[in-house]
């Protein structure tokens, strides 16, 4: 699996503000086969015992047609999005994009 070319920048980045990178990528069981989202990570909170989970989906828009590639990225979301609320996971999905 690819990762994109911002993978490591949001990555980066997401560490930088404290969270804990916990999956790369979160891997999704849809039916009998997989997804993936590009990040998991969790971030303890000080008045909480447990933490807040995301997943982080990172797209560059680089292909020859953004429209395309914005239609790409809100599928997968979508998709994701979807798939995380039937698992019932606490995790709340962003879209990192430029």
């Amino acid at each position: 699996m690819a990762k994109d070319i911002y993978h490591n920048t949001v990555r980066t980045a997401l560490e930088n503000d404290g969270w804990t990178i916990t999956n790369d990528p979160l891997t999704l069981k849809i039916g009998g086969r997989s997804a993936y989202i590009d990040l998991g990570a969790q971030k303890l909170l000080a008045a909480e015992k447990e933490g807040q989970q995301i997943a982080v989906e990172v797209k560059s828009f680089i292909g020859p047609s953004p429209v395309h590639d914005l239609e790409q990225a809100l599928g997968q979301y979508i998709m994701y999005s979807q798939v995380l609320e039937r698992q019932n996971s606490a995790r709340l999905l962003y879209l990192a994009i430029p």
